[in-house]
Order: structure tokens, then sequence, then C-alpha cells
């Protein structure tokens, strides 16, 4: 057994079995904001794998904070659907969170999205954010993450990074307002400290993670002098834990940060320089492939935790071929392949071609 990898770790009222997190992943698998079975059955399978945590996601907090291929949190009616995914996941052996989400300007399914600032997004300029909007959007996180919780989920996760709406406002770059929510980080992270302390009023004890964004990777974008101080304000609001990313989908595909990202522990570096400032848990991600390296991540202090998603997507069985040393028949992840990637942005149910062939034509076929 690899240590310290395969160690116990309290995260508020939750003790995780090991270090390995499945952070929440686009995969288009649910059906008009409903889950799915095969959701269900993808999620399990991961859970049976030896995963201690799985994130899944992200669930929508109104009718067009996403799109209807995303899990709906919005409404009532989805919560059994919800309980359903909850419930798949802890009877295979892992605790189950949800990250709930609203994209902001990055909300394609919107005729005009919003905002914190009207900036053109893709070839469109979303409307700016009233204050009274700002107040509604508040209070649809907080009904969402009760919903979560009335789900059987074990935690939710609000969804900060990958310039969502709650990073296009502490962005410097995609926040030009000239309001209480704009101008210094002070204002700009007022609105994602009152969805904290919101779902906190609805939820109670109910411990609450963050998608958090170190480093937008733009040079007018956030950067770590100032996401540092916005981690030790989450930090101080309850947040339960920090799973530290850097990237949004402006930078995401610039050549210099898709050849980065095609080294291992990519990100690792994000999550170390936020550790040192907090004392909650930081989970860090990115082309962690193999169980040396997130062993020597978690020793030498960079992180409490690791988040693998393209890697279990790949190999569900990861952890248990680790834990047992049979590295060797590890299923890994090609950083040369972006067949995953180009699905989900084409708004297709994705898989990975690494797979067996039998077990990918099972899966297509799951969705004819």
């Amino acid at each position: 057994m690899r240590d310290p990898l395969f160690e116990p770790i309290q995260i508020n009222q939750l003790e995780l079995k090991n270090r390995i997190y499945l952070p929440a992943m686009h995969m288009n698998m649910a059906k008009d904001h409903e889950v799915t079975d095969q959701l269900i059955d993808f999620y399990a399978e991961r859970a049976r794998g030896g995963v201690s945590a799985i994130c899944v996601g992200y669930a929508t907090v109104d009718e067009l904070s996403g799109m209807s291929t995303n899990i709906g949190a919005h409404k009532d009616e989805f919560i059994p659907g919800l309980k359903r995914l909850a419930e798949g996941i802890q009877t295979n052996g892992a605790h189950a969170l949800v990250q709930i989400n609203h994209a902001g300007r990055f909300a394609f399914a919107a005729e005009q999205p919003l905002a914190p600032s009207a900036l053109e997004t893709f070839g469109r300029v979303p409307e700016v954010i009233t204050k009274k909007e700002i107040g509604d959007i508040v209070d649809q996180y907080a009904s969402a993450a009760l919903r979560a919780k009335r789900a059987g989920f074990d935690m939710v996760e609000l969804h900060g990074g990958t310039g969502y709406l709650l990073a296009q406002f502490v962005s410097p770059r995609t926040n030009r307002r000239e309001d209480d929510y704009g101008g210094a980080l002070e204002n700009r992270q007022r609105f994602a400290l009152e969805v904290v302390a919101a779902i906190q009023g609805a939820v109670g004890d109910f411990p609450i993670g963050y998608r958090f964004l170190a480093d937008e990777w733009l040079p007018d974008g956030l950067q770590l002098e100032e996401s540092v101080q916005f981690a030790k304000a989450l930090a101080a609001a309850g947040i339960t834990y920090l799973s530290v990313m850097g990237g949004t989908y402006e930078s995401f595909f610039l050549p210099e940060i898709v050849e980065k990202s095609k080294h291992e522990g990519y990100m690792v570096d994000l999550a170390g320089a936020i550790k040192q400032e907090v004392t909650i848990p930081v989970i860090t991600a990115g082309r962690i492939a193999s169980g040396a390296f997130a062993e020597r991540v978690i020793g030498e202090g960079q992180a409490d935790l690791i988040g693998l998603a393209r890697v279990l997507w790949t190999d569900p069985q990861w952890p248990k071929k680790v834990k047992e040393q049979r590295d060797q028949e590890i299923l890994h992840c090609d950083p040369e392949c972006d067949t995953c990637m180009q699905l989900v942005m084409k708004g297709k149910p994705a898989f990975c071609v690494r797979w067996p062939h039998e077990k990918m034509r099972n899966w297509k076929e799951k969705f004819e």
C-alpha cells in the first residue's frame, strides 16, 4: 500500500478513506436536466474503483445557467434523480458531492447571458447583471444547495473556476463594474462570499467546497497575488476545501497553455501556493497520471488530495491498481488526444478512445 496517498483525511464531518478525489466533469449525459441511468452507471463504476469522494456536475442553479445536458438542481422535481445519483455513488463505497454552477457569460443556452460586465464573449455581448438580479441568483444558489442536501449528497461544491459566473465577478478582466461589486478585490469577491453566506443560511452545517480559480493564465486576468487573498477570505467564511485550478475557456486553447497541459502535474504549483496560505484542505489536479507522482505531491505537502478527472475517466480502476502496485496495468489517458473535450464542446455524450473496443461500443449504444 502506498503511503500517504491512501491515508484517510477528515473534511468537516466526513472521513475520506484516501486522498483520491474525482472532480466534476462535463459529460453531457443528463437529459433535459434529469439524471439518467447512464450517468449513475458512470459514477457507480468509478466509486467501485476505490476513489474516496466523487463530485458530480455541474448542476444548474436556474433554467438558463447551463445546458439541458447538465444535471439540474434548479427545481424540486430533480431531487429524486439527484437522490438516485447520490445513492449510486455512496452504495458503491465513495462519498457523493455535487457541484452547482451558473455559467454567466458562458451560458450559451440563454438568448442573452448575464455577466458582471458587458464584455464580448465568443461573438456575443452579455447583459450586465443588475443588483436585483445578483440577489436573485444568490438565492438560486442557496436553493440549489438545499436541494442537494435534501437529495442526500454529503457535500456541495461551488464552481468558482473555468471563468464561470463566480470567477467572472472576482476577475479584474471580466469585472469592470463601478458599484459595490467591482473595483478592488474586496468588492469583486463580494458576490462569491454572499453566495457562501446564503447557502450556509439555507443548509446549516452542511459542508461547502469551492472549485477555485487561482490564475486565469491571461495577462490581464486574475493571478496569484489576488487569488491568494481571495482564498483566505473563503476559508474565513467557512468553505470546507479548495479545489485549485488554472485557466478559463479563453486561455485553455492558447498554444502555450495547450502545451503546458500535456505535462504531468501542470497545476500542482498553483495548489501549493494556495496551500501555503490556508489551513483548510487543498485539492490539486492536472495530468497526475502515476501513483508515484501523486504520492510525492501529497508527501511534499503541495496538496491534501489528488483530483483525477481524465485519469479516472480513462481507467476507473486506477485507485485499486495503484494501491495493489499494479501500475503497469493502468490504462492511461493520451495527452495528445482531446476527443472527450471535443465531444463535450459539441454537446455530445463523451467517451474515451482508450477504452477497450467492446466497452466503447456498449457505451455508444446506451445513447442511441
